[in-house]
């Protein structure tokens, strides 16, 4: 199967240039978490110190995507795109920068974290804007039927990035740049990305609560002079969004899903930070590879693992997001338990796997579900919303895990799993999660 849009009324083209904004941020962040263990070990920094990285990052993230959403119903979705990805591309040049010097000891160790904190925060004002530019893009033109399998494979770009991010990586640690060199790389991927969705992806700012000159409804396909299909369902979703409010979490709709969603969130941020340090502790001597490979095989062994379940069985099945939601957190806790019980570094990379291909299940469940519980125009709204879950899912769960993780090394994930198996449970039990399988 290839990146295309599973509603044939949005064009492929369209489709996979929205995948490749959110593609290469998960392939860079990836790479960037793959590597920042041993970059933390070289350059002595805390392990606690590099989970605070993501924390003040994720605090920003958190914050600035429901404003970025707002505005990408005033100013376009293509142009909230392209904002985020060329601040992804500068957040890494500055990092890699940073790096550069403490790993050549131009700058103490704690100087270096805060350096590269600051640089880490570029990415969280300002490269939010792509997430909620893209749902709301994809949610707009495909139907209330379709919306759960297109927003699936939309999320696998996260788990197709998880899996280029740490494969490629290595081959970037060259002499001359050390461990900085992937942030470099990527930081040129997202120039080319960037200008790729001027080119390619047609302009959609509004102009007074509609398209500018109705030029891109215009555009569309027609029947009679009529837009068609997905193409009248994005006009008319087009034309209403000057008329649009901030979507409240709290809102009585959503907020169930923001509930599971925070909660999903923060147990695979929680688990998946320390799993790098793990991994470093008990597996680097016993496995004889560098760390940094190991930490990759990891890694992409649980992107497989979700993407299998986003690009294949999630549409095999057409599981619906109430399922998603109620499977995905019990194969998760599977996983998550086996990590803490792993004889070895092989067995590990199996359960977090298993883990991934949960979470890869959970969490498209909570983001389609959220989207089908409210209105058309209203999903500009509901897209920041879930994007500030996802990010705030990042702004104490690592740290938390990294604190349990130094206390005893399995204690992340004996919580994790109860804490899941919790999850399961409300996801049963709600009323509007159980009937979010009924499509508006």
């Amino acid at each position: 199967m290839g990146v295309s849009a599973p509603n044939p009324n949005l064009p492929r083209k369209h489709f996979a240039l929205v995948f490749a904004a959110l593609l290469v941020t998960a392939a860079g962040n990836t790479a960037l978490q793959s590597v920042l263990p041993v970059i933390g070990r070289e350059i002595r920094i805390p392990d606690m110190a590099i989970a605070m990285i993501f924390s003040l990052s994720a605090l920003f993230w958190t914050f600035s995507a429901p404003f970025w959403a707002r505005q990408s119903d005033v100013r376009g979705r293509r142009k909230l795109m392209q904002l985020g990805v060329v601040a992804f591309g500068v957040s890494m040049l500055l990092c890699g920068g940073v790096i550069l010097l403490g790993a050549h000891g131009l700058v103490a160790p704690m100087m270096t974290f805060v350096l590269f904190t600051l640089a880490r925060t570029v990415f969280g004002l300002f490269g939010s804007a792509t997430n909620p530019a893209a749902q709301a893009y994809v949610a707009a033109r495909t139907s209330a039927t379709e919306r759960t399998a297109a927003l699936a494979v939309l999320a696998s770009a996260f788990g197709l990035g998880t899996i280029l991010g740490p494969a490629i990586a290595p081959m970037f640690i060259l002499p001359w740049v050390g461990l900085a060199g992937p942030m470099f790389v990527f930081a040129l991927i997202s120039l080319v990305v960037a200008v790729w969705l001027q080119t390619g992806l047609p302009d959609d700012k509004p102009t007074d609560g509609e398209l500018e000159g109705r030029g891109a409804a215009a555009s569309m396909p027609t029947i009679g002079g009529m837009p068609t299909g997905a193409s009248a369902m994005a006009a008319e979703e087009t034309m209403v969004s000057g008329r649009r409010d901030r979507m409240r979490l709290a809102d009585p709709r959503i907020k169930p899903f923001m509930i599971f969603g925070f909660a999903a969130g923060s147990l695979q941020a929680a688990t998946g930070q320390a799993i790098g340090f793990f991994i470093i502790d008990r597996a680097a001597s016993e496995v004889g590879l560098h760390a940094t490979q190991l930490i990759s095989i990891a890694f992409m062994a649980g992107a497989g693992a979700t993407l299998l379940a986003q690009w294949g069985i999630i549409r095999l099945l057409d599981l619906s997001p109430s399922q998603l939601m109620r499977w995905g957190t019990v194969i998760a806790a599977a996983g998550v338990l086996g990590i803490a019980f792993a004889p070895n570094f092989h067995a590990m990379v199996l359960a977090f796997a298993l883990s991934s291909a949960g979470f890869g299940f959970a969490r498209p469940g909570f983001t389609a579900g959220s989207s089908l519980a409210v209105e058309r125009h209203e999903q500009g709204g509901v897209a920041g919303a879930v994007t500030a879950v996802n990010g705030a899912c990042f702004i104490l769960a690592p740290a938390v895990g990294i604190g349990l993780y130094e206390l005893v090394p399995e204690l992340p994930y004996w919580l994790g799993a109860a804490g899941l198996v919790a999850l399961a449970l409300y996801a049963w039990t709600n009323p509007l999660l159980r009937a979010s399988s009924v499509e508006k």
